[in-house]
């Protein structure tokens, strides 16, 4: 409990701004010097969603397939709107993450390329590895809230034998 009540007083007094005075008044920014703010990120408990590229959100998400971390994938995979699990009913999205998980379950990966693709998509090509078998399914990621990417849809027949035992 005590740490509870620290972890909410350190939050709350993070989410303060303070104002520098001086005997003038309120220090003004310079003009032309200041950025503007940036809008607030999409954020997961302390975490931010999403990943900061397309190709960062590929690795974040096969980094939890592989972790079997379904909730690490469901702050990474979802929609222009931001993560899905933000967006779609609970039991509907860890059926398609258990699933996702089967298919994408891999050894070992890497990132071969990215692409321009349609509709706003960035696709990116990786690697995986499972066993002796080697497969390169597309991932099509999407550009959401606060300039995060999210990986949107994938090349599942790409790795259909990965989920078969």
């Amino acid at each position: 409990m005590k740490k509870f009540l620290l972890a909410l007083c350190v939050l709350t007094a993070c989410t303060h701004a303070t104002t520098t005075t001086t005997a003038a008044g309120p220090i003004a920014p310079v003009p032309g010097k200041t950025p503007a703010p940036a809008p607030a990120p999409v954020r997961s408990g302390d975490r931010l969603t999403g990943a900061a590229t397309p190709k960062a959100a590929v690795t974040a998400f096969l980094d939890a397939v592989k972790a079997e971390d379904i909730q690490a994938m469901s702050v990474i995979f979802g929609t222009n709107r931001g993560p899905s699990r933000d967006n779609m009913d609970r039991d509907e999205l860890e059926k398609r993450l258990v699933i996702l998980q089967c298919y994408f379950t891999h050894d070992k990966f890497r990132i071969l390329d990215e692409t321009v693709g349609e509709g706003g998509h960035r696709v990116v090509t990786a690697e995986l590895t499972r066993g002796s078998n080697t497969r390169t399914p597309k991932f099509y990621v999407i550009g959401g809230p606060s300039n995060r990417y999210y990986v949107d849809n994938m090349e599942i027949a790409a790795v259909r034998d990965f989920c078969r035992k």
